[in-house]
C-alpha cells in the first residue's frame, strides 16, 4: 500500500500521533508478545541488563547505561532504533522533523497555513531518527540546544529576534526520535544543566528567544562509573531526572565470551580457509578473564571485550601468514600465534605501579601463560603426559617456531615419546588435516610449559625444567609462580598462573 504524500491523505489514512516513548513502548510490547529477541546480537545480558532496560522502557523512563569500557553500551543504545516504527511522516525539509499534523517550528506552521491539506509530506526511516553525541569538554550549549544564526538573519532580511533566525542544535534535530549522549560525565556541568527542561518538562528554550519548543525526544545516556571521579561527574539534579540506572557487565563465563568474540571477530578472510580450534578460542577468551583479575592491571579502568576480539584476529593473521609462507591449504591458529598477537593486547590494558615496573609486554606474556594453564589444566588430569616429560628429563629438546610448518612439527614431535598420541587424546584434534594435529601438539607443549612440567627457551626450544631435574619445588599446585629469576635457567621463559 503506497504511503500518503500529502497532509490530506495522511488524515484520511487515520494516522495516529504518538510520542516517541509510547511508540517504543508499544513496539516493545509487540516483540515481547511475539517472543522476538529484544536486542539481537547482544550476548550475556538476557537475565541481567536486558530485563532492566525493558522495565525502563515500559515505564517510559529516561535511562543511563553504566559500565566499564567494552561492555556494549553504545551498541545497545543504537539497537533501540529497532523499537521505532519503520517510517514516520515529517514535514519535508524541516530541521526538527516536524509532525505534519502538529508542527512546532515557525517555518512549518507558516507553510501549513499557506498550503493547507495540500501540504506535501516526507517519510523518515527509523535509522535516521537516532542521533548520537559523544560528550567532550568542548561541547557548547549551542551544539546541543541551538543559538542565534546571524547569517541566516542577514540573508533573509530578518531581525535577530525573529524565530526564523534560530539555528537548531543536535537535540532539537533529534525531535521525534532518540537522542543518545555517550560518556555523559565528560559533558560540562553548565551543559548538563541545559538538559533539565527536556528531561522534566519536555521542552527546550533557545537562548535569547521567548519561544518554547515542546520537543518529543527519548533521551538515553551511557557513562563509565570511573568517570565520576577521573574526568567529571553527573550533576545531582540531572541524575535525579534520569529515571533508571542500568549497570552493564563483562561476560560472566568463558563460553559467553567465546560467543561474543566469535560473533565480532573478523576471521572469515576469504581465499585461504581459516579453521580455529575450540581450545584456541577458549585461551584467547581466558586471557581477558585473567587480565580482569590480575593485580598488576587497573581493574577500575576495566579490560574491554575488544581485547579478545583483536587478539583472535591477530592470531588468525599470524596463522594465515604462516600458511601462505609454507604453502599450507588451510590456516589453523596455534597457541604460538596467540603469543605473536601481543601487540594487539598490550594497548588494551592499563597497568598499576607493579605492572609498570614489569612492563606491558611481560605482563601480557604472563596473561597468555596463565590463560593456557587455565584451559590446559583440566585436560592434564586425563592426559598421559608422563612419557613426554620423561623424554625431556632425559635431555631431549624440541625446537619449534611460529613459522614451522605443520608437517615439520609432526615430524619433529614424532621423535618425542607419547607426544603425538597425547595430542590426539581428549578430542584436541578437530580436523583431518595436519594443521589441526600440529596445533594440538603445540597446545600440549605450551600447556606443559604453563604447568611447569617442561620449559621453553626464548629461542622456542622446549626442554625439561630445572625443577624436574632436581631443584626443590616450592609449591604443590600445578598453577604455580616463579618468584625470582634464579629459579629458571638462563634464557628460559618464566610461566605464570
Amino acid at each position: 500500500m503506497p504511503l500518503p504524500t500529502t497532509v490530506a491523505e495522511l488524515r484520511k489514512a487515520g494516522h495516529a500521533r504518538r510520542s516517541v516513548k509510547d511508540e517504543v513502548r508499544d513496539n516493545l510490547i509487540a516483540k515481547l508478545r511475539a517472543g522476538d529477541p529484544i536486542f539481537p546480537g547482544i550476548v550475556g545480558y538476557d537475565d541481567t541488563v536486558v530485563p532492566q532496560i525493558v522495565n525502563a522502557i515500559l515505564a517510559r523512563h529516561t535511562f543511563i547505561l553504566l559500565g566499564l569500557r567494552g561492555q556494549a553500551k553504545s551498541r545497545i543504545l543504537r539497537a533501540l532504533t529497532s523499537l521505532l516504527d519503520e517510517q514516520v511522516p515529517v514535514m519535508p525539509g524541516c530541521e526538527i522533523n516536524d509532525d505534519p499534523l502538529a508542527p512546532l517550528c515557525a517555518a512549518c506552521r507558516s507553510r501549513l497555513a499557506r498550503e493547507g491539506d495540500a501540504t506535501p509530506i516526507a517519510w523518515r526511516s527509523r535509522d535516521a531518527r537516532y542521533v548520537e553525541k559523544l560528550a567532550t569538554p568542548d561541547v557548547t550549549i549551542a551544539d546541543i540546544i541551538g543559538d542565534i544564526d546571524p547569517i541566516k538573519a542577514a540573508r533573509a532580511g530578518l531581525e535577530l529576534s525573529d524565530e526564523m533566525t534560530m539555528h537548531y542544535g543536535l537535540l532539537p534535530r533529534a525531535n521525534r526520535g532518540i537522542f543518545a549522549i555517550n560518556e555523559l560525565p565528560d559533558l560540562a556541568g553548565r551543559i548538563q544543566v541545559g538538559l533539565f527542561n527536556i528531561l522534566q518538562e519536555g521542552d527546550v528554550q533557545i537562548k535569547g528567544y521567548p519561544v518554547r519548543l515542546p520537543l518529543d525526544v527519548m533521551m538515553v545516556f551511557s557513562a563509565n562509573p570511573e568517570d565520576y571521579t577521573a574526568r567529571g561527574k553527573i550533576v545531582t539534579p540531572l541524575k535525579d531526572r534520569i529515571g533508571s540506572e542500568v549497570r552493564t557487565h563483562y561476560p560472566r563465563t568463558r563460553n559467553e565470551g567465546v560467543s561474543i568474540t566469535s560473533q565480532e571477530a573478523w576471521v572469515s578472510r576469504g581465499g585461504l580457509p581459516v579453521e580455529i580450534p575450540q581450545y584456541v578460542r577458549e585461551i584467547v577468551e581466558e586471557v581477558a578473564f585473567q587480565a580482569r583479575g590480575d593485580q598488576k592491571i587497573d581493574r577500575r579502568s576495566g579490560v574491554s571485550q575488544r581485547l579478545p576480539i583483536t587478539v583472535l584476529e591477530h592470531a588468525v593473521s599470524n596463522a594465515e601468514r604462516r600458511a601462505l609462507t609454507v604453502g599450507e591449504p588451510v590456516a589453523v591458529p596455534r597457541v604460538t600465534d596467540i603469543y605473536a598477537a601481543l601487540p594487539s593486547l598490550t594497548g588494551k590494558i592499563e597497568l598499576e605501579y607493579e605492572g609498570e615496573l614489569r612492563g606491558a609486554e611481560q605482563v601480557a606474556r604472563d596473561l597468555v601463560r596463565g590463560a593456557v594453564a587455565a584451559v590446559f589444566d583440566p585436560l592434564f588430569v586425563s592426559l598421559d603426559a608422563k612419557p613426554i616429560i620423561e623424554w625431556f628429563e632425559m635431555g631431549g629438546e624440541l625446537d619449534l617456531s611460529d613459522v614451522t610448518s605443520a608437517a615439520d612439527i609432526i615430524a619433529r614431535a614424532s621423535t618425542v615419546q607419547g607426544l603425538v598420541d597425547a595430542a590426539r587424546q581428549t578430542g584436541l584434534v578437530g580436523g583431518e588435516n595436519d594443521a589441526h594435529l600440529a596445533s594440538a601438539i603445540d597446545f600440549v607443549l605450551e600447556g606443559l610449559c604453563a604447568l611447569r612440567r617442561i620449559s621453553r627457551a626464548e629461542s622456542g626450544a622446549f626442554a625439561a625444567t630445572e625443577l624436574r631435574r632436581g631443584a626443590p619445588d616450592r609449591t604443590a599446585e600445578h598453577l604455580d609462580v616463579f618468584d625470582d629469576d634464579d629459579a629458571m635457567p638462563q634464557g628460559r621463559k618464566k610461566y605464570y598462573n
